[in-house]
């Protein structure tokens, strides 16, 4: 079977913990999630979060909470759910097939009423949703973990007459259909009231910079630059030839790596842009004039090729 056929999005490779991003268009039944990478050799946890959203304050529901841990001689599993801040009834799953300072491939199938989870190509468990399927739309990695890959597949790997999970090859960058920029779209009639801008795309292997911005004939009211020698993201605009004082955009670390994939949402929206990457809001950026209709361009330049651009 062709690669390609079962990809939902592209694969994510080395992120840096703690890890969220967007799962495009959520789950439903038969798709698959499978990461593979390595347990810190002085790991006491980590955990893999499936959840409704992105927000932290209030907490987004956890629909499935998937946390091993290592206090005890063996590892054990604890799954739960997260509903309106409050964690419901734990259930653990002993002898869990996870070594401190080892490597894992963790392969998580969506059905339609609960997840199977294989661990090294081993069924291990399956958990009952208590929150909907369709509403997981998120996915976190925290802890003390290393991710190598995390694939986004659509189809059923189960063999009904096979117990185990199959081997899933992993999916490599060259996999995707990249186009090169600089790339330029236009608007005819200018941005619509929550207008939703998505740019997926993978950054080069020895960038410089990245710029994505939103002309208004002789004015840019939204202007975004990651400048990876100064490892800054910053938000800027110009209006009447000035350009307005950068604003940078402020992050626990940089969020752009080489031969890296991102997903950038941007949302017109009352008067301001609203901004988020690979599932995470990095806030409201208010240029002195907006007017979403005079809007006519979307342009991305620098140092990144092109996986999925939606205006």
């Amino acid at each position: 079977m062709d690669p390609l056929s079962l990809l939902l999005q592209p694969p994510v490779f080395y992120p840096i913990v703690p890890y969220m991003c967007t799962i495009f268009g959520g789950l439903r039944p038969g798709r698959m999630i499978l990461i593979q990478g390595g347990v810190g050799s002085e790991a006491t946890r980590f955990q893999i979060d499936f959840q409704c959203g992105c927000s932290t304050l209030p907490r987004s529901d956890v629909a499935f909470h998937f946390n091993p841990r290592f206090s005890s001689s063996d590892a054990h599993i604890i799954c739960n759910t997260l509903y309106k801040d409050h964690w419901l009834d734990e259930i653990k799953f002993s002898r869990a097939p996870l070594r401190k300072g080892k490597s894992f491939v963790l392969l998580f199938l969506f059905l339609t009423d609960k997840v199977k989870v294989s661990i090294d190509g081993k069924h291990f468990l399956d958990f009952t949703y208590r929150l909907p399927l369709k509403d997981m739309d998120t996915l976190g990695i925290y802890g003390d973990v290393f991710i190598r890959e995390i694939s986004f597949l659509s189809s059923n790997p189960l063999d009904d007459k096979m117990t185990p999970y199959p081997v899933c090859q992993p999916l490599k960058p060259d996999n995707a259909d990249l186009q090169k920029t600089p790339l330029s779209k236009s608007f005819p009639m200018g941005l619509s009231e929550s207008h939703v801008i998505t740019v997926r795309g993978l950054v080069t292997v020895n960038p410089d910079e990245l710029t994505i911005l939103l002309k208004s004939n002789d004015s840019i009211p939204f202007q975004l630059t990651a400048n990876f020698e100064e490892q800054s993201l910053c938000y800027n605009y110009l209006m009447a030839q000035s350009w307005g004082q950068p604003q940078k955009i402020q992050t626990p670390f940089f969020l752009f790596y080489p031969e890296k994939f991102f997903e950038i949402i941007v949302l017109s929206e009352a008067g301001q842009f609203r901004l988020a990457f690979n599932g995470t809001p990095l806030g409201d950026f208010c240029p002195p004039v907006f007017d979403p209709k005079s809007i006519n361009e979307l342009q991305i330049r620098g140092s990144a090729e092109l996986f999925h651009v939606l205006c």
